[in-house]
């Protein structure tokens, strides 16, 4: 299978008096169409390894390369360019602007992708199609329940075809029944061949993934299957 990611010896460390070393020599890889979830608990790394994953910071040492590309070479802009064409990010917040109609929202999710502006909204709704809000287009968020929101941002990280789907904490805001629907949902992305890495410190999400590692005081160790 096509490796997305492959993270080798992976380190990272905050200038401090002590230093703050937050990520100790982390390989991973992940192919195309895994399903993987991340999980510890709080200070374990988790956040810092997510901000290295999504590209929003550089490691102090190790080698990340995205679908062959080593990231770690690259200049700002092209960070910038690689990240928002080939990463889809969903956040517990859903970050959604709350004066644009959900299709909007959604198109928002492929700015970066040099699309011209009809072929994005055919995107976003195709997006929105996907996910179950064909008949939200026109509504603006507040009149969304949270999971139609964390629905819609989904869809937003799907309209520019994302090699990765980056999911931190993505049921983290909603009830048990919206949970579900959204793990529901990323089963069936799974199943059309989405490549999923959702960070958790929820078990009962992580469950749902094909693969788990764990991540304890910046050092990651593969979960066995239950």
């Amino acid at each position: 299978m096509t490796e997305v990611i492959e993270l080798a010896g992976i380190g990272r460390v905050f200038p401090a008096d002590p230093p703050v070393t937050a990520l100790v020599g982390v390989d991973l890889r992940v192919c195309r169409g895994d399903y993987l979830a991340i999980v510890g608990p709080s200070g374990s790394g988790k956040s810092t390894l997510l901000n290295v994953l999504g590209l929003l910071d550089v490691p102090s040492s190790g080698r990340y390369l995205l679908e062959g590309v080593d990231t770690t070479t690259l200049g700002d802009r092209r960070r910038t360019g690689l990240r928002g064409s080939r990463i889809g990010f969903i956040f517990q917040s859903f970050h959604l602007l709350m004066y644009r109609t959900v299709l909007e929202n959604v198109m928002l999710g492929g700015l970066y992708t040099g699309v011209p502006a009809p072929e994005r909204r055919d995107r976003a709704r195709a997006a929105l199609d996907r996910v179950g809000l064909g008949h939200r287009h026109e509504f603006l968020p507040s009149r969304l329940s949270g999971g139609e929101r964390q629905r819609t941002a989904i869809a937003r990280a799907l309209v520019g075809d994302p090699a990765l789907l980056l999911c931190d904490e993505p049921t983290g805001n909603l009830d048990s029944a919206n949970t579900a629907a959204v793990l529901d949902l990323f089963d069936d992305l799974r199943a059309d061949g989405a490549t999923l890495l959702v960070i958790t410190h929820d078990d009962a999400v992580a469950a749902r993934a094909g693969r788990r590692v764990r991540i304890t005081d910046g050092r990651l160790t593969e979960v066995a299957p239950a």
